[in-house]
C-alpha cells in the first residue's frame, strides 16, 4: 500500500470528532438531598441559584433544597406550572443574575430548567421528584406548541441528584411510564439500525450497546418494579440516567427515540392529555417490535408486569385515534427514518391496533 493510500485511510478513520456533554456528578439514593451543597462545591457552581419548580413539587422537595442551601447560597424560587415559551421567557428573566439553576420536579419542570440553562449558558442541577421519563438526564426537551409537542435541543444537567425516598412516593403510574420509556429503547435502536441499512445513517455502536443494555435490565427486573418501593425507584432512575448518557454519546436522541416516540407525539396531537409520554411510547414499542419481527409479546408482558398500559383503551384513547396516530407517525420528524416509514397502510394499522388486545 502506498504512502498516499495509508495517509488517506488514516484520514478517513481518524477525522471524526464529537462533543459529548454528560452529567459530571450523579447521586442516587436515600435522603441524598443533603449532598447538594457538596455537589455545588465540587462543581464550583457559585453562590446564587434559581430553583425552578411547581407549587406541589416545591412543597415536596423544593423548599427542603432551598433550606439545605440557605447556609451559604442565595436561592430564589420560580414556579413553572407548565412548559411553554412564555414560561421559559419568564424563567430566563428570573435567572438573569443566577450563577446556576436547579430543576426540582417532574418532566415539565426539568425540561424548563434545561432549556433556560441552554439559552442562558448556565449550568443546572436536575433533582427529579418522579422517574417518569429519561428527560431527567438528557439534552432534549419537549415543549408544547400550537402544532403539538416539539423536541428541542437543550442543556444536559451538570449533575443529577435523585432521592429515591421522594421518587418512591410519586404515583406508581409515573414510575411505570418511566420504565416504558426506557423499554422503548429496544425499538429505537432497531429503527436506528434500519435507517443505517436503508438510508446510510451513521450509528454509534457504543450508544446502541448502552441503550439496549439499559432496556434489558428493566425487562429482566420487571418483577421487582413495585409501587412505592425505594428499590424500584433506584432501579428505574439508574436506567433513565443510563438512557440519557446513551443519547449524549450518540449526540442525538436516536438511541432512545424511534418510531414509538413518533407515534407518541402523534397521539399527543390527536388526544392531548390522555396518555403520559412513556405510556404511549410503551404501546408504540409493542407495535414497532411486531413490525420488526421481534418478541412483541415479551415486551407486552414486561409492561403489564410493571403496571404500564398496553392498549389505547387503558389510557382512554379510542382505537380509531391510535390508527390515525400510526399513520401520522411518518410525518412527525420526517428526517428520522423508522419502521413506520416503510409504507404502512390504513388496513395494516387497524390490524396492528387490534393485535394489542390479543392474549
Amino acid at each position: 500500500m502506498s504512502a498516499d493510500a495509508i495517509k488517506l485511510l488514516k484520514e478517513r478513520v481518524f477525522d471524526k470528532s464529537r462533543w459529548m456533554q454528560m452529567p459530571r456528578d450523579v447521586v442516587i439514593g436515600h435522603d441524598v438531598l443533603t449532598q447538594i451543597p457538596a455537589v455545588c462545591d465540587d462543581l464550583k457552581l457559585g453562590k446564587t441559584a434559581l430553583i425552578i419548580s411547581g407549587k406541589s413539587t416545591m412543597k415536596l422537595a423544593g423548599n427542603r433544597v432551598r433550606e439545605i442551601l440557605s447556609g451559604n447560597h442565595t436561592v430564589t424560587p420560580f414556579f413553572a406550572e407548565e412548559i411553554s415559551l412564555p414560561v421559559i421567557k419568564a424563567a430566563e428573566a428570573a435567572a438573569a443574575n443566577a450563577d446556576f439553576l436547579i430543576g426540582v420536579g417532574g418532566g415539565r419542570v426539568i425540561d424548563t430548567a434545561k432549556i433556560v440553562s441552554y439559552n442562558l449558558d448556565r449550568p443546572f442541577l436536575s433533582i427529579p421528584t418522579a422517574a417518569s421519563h429519561d428527560g431527567i438526564a438528557s439534552a432534549r426537551a419537549s415543549v408544547s406548541l400550537e402544532s403539538g409537542h416539539s423536541s428541542l435541543e437543550a442543556q444536559p444537567p451538570i449533575a443529577i441528584i435523585a432521592d429515591t425516598a421522594i421518587i418512591a412516593q410519586a404515583p406508581h403510574r409515573l414510575l411505570a411510564a418511566g420504565c416504558a420509556d426506557v423499554i422503548s429503547n429496544y425499538t429505537a435502536i432497531l429503527d436506528w439500525e434500519l435507517a443505517h441499512r436503508v438510508k446510510g445513517e451513521e450509528v454509534s455502536e457504543y450508544a446502541i450497546a448502552l441503550s439496549k443494555m439499559t432496556a434489558e435490565i428493566l425487562v429482566k427486573n420487571a418483577g421487582l418494579i413495585k409501587p412505592h418501593q425505594e428499590q424500584s425507584a433506584w432501579i428505574v432512575t439508574k436506567a433513565l440516567v443510563s438512557s440519557g448518557v446513551a443519547m449524549s454519546i450518540a449526540g442525538s436522541s436516536r438511541p432512545a427515540s424511534g418510531g414509538e416516540h413518533k407515534f407518541s407525539h402523534a397521539l399527543d396531537r390527536l388526544a392531548p392529555g390522555k396518555a403520559l409520554h412513556g405510556e404511549s411510547c410503551g404501546i408504540g414499542t409493542i407495535i414497532s417490535m411486531y413490525l420488526h419481527g421481534g418478541d412483541w409479546r415479551g415486551i407486552r408482558a414486561s409492561l403489564k408486569s410493571i403496571g404500564a398500559p398496553v392498549t389505547p383503551a387503558e389510557v382512554g384513547i379510542d382505537d380509531a385515534i391510535a390508527v390515525e396516530a400510526l399513520l401520522m407517525a411518518k410525518d412527525i420528524r420526517p428526517e428520522r427514518f423508522t419502521i413506520f416509514d416503510m409504507g404502512l397502510t390504513r388496513e395494516s394499522a387497524e390490524k396492528l391496533v387490534q393485535m394489542l388486545y390479543r392474549e
